[in-house]
């Protein structure tokens, strides 16, 4: 008998344990995760955009703070062009923009774009089935 009380004092304390464990925090660091998985952010006009490709098989655009751009307000924008594969090229295309750089060249490039309200891609030519994304942009 005194085994069975030994083995249910150390049982509860057990799950006392376990249930003080997973207190109160949990609401905390939920909260600080949803805000670290927030990735969509809208660009404001005027923003340095940078575009790569290469030198393996990546391709992206990205914003002044290195997150991928998902949106962008309308307006006018720098784009920095990191060309580093002579077999890749970037190619951004949607409403009045078609800009690419030459696949067999490798090197910088400076885009000044306008954008306005629709969908854009942006491509590697030659590998356009594995390597592109797009964006959005608003009124």
């Amino acid at each position: 008998m005194r085994r069975t009380r030994i083995g249910l004092v150390v049982g509860l304390a057990v799950v006392a344990l376990a249930v003080a464990g997973c207190g109160g925090d949990d609401e905390e660091a939920g909260g600080a995760t949803e805000t670290e998985t927030t990735t969509e952010t809208t660009t404001a006009s005027g923003s340095t955009l940078t575009a790569s490709v290469g030198p393996g098989f990546e391709i992206s655009l990205t914003g002044a703070d290195g997150a991928d751009v998902s949106t962008l307000a309308a307006g006018s924008y720098t784009i920095e062009v990191d060309d580093q594969s002579d077999i890749h090229n970037f190619h951004l295309t949607g409403p009045g923009v078609d800009e690419t750089t030459d696949v067999s060249d490798t090197g910088t490039a400076t885009w000044e774009v306008t954008v306005e309200s629709g969908t854009y891609s942006f491509v590697c030519d030659p590998h356009s089935s594995s390597m592109s994304g797009s964006f959005e942009v608003s009124g």
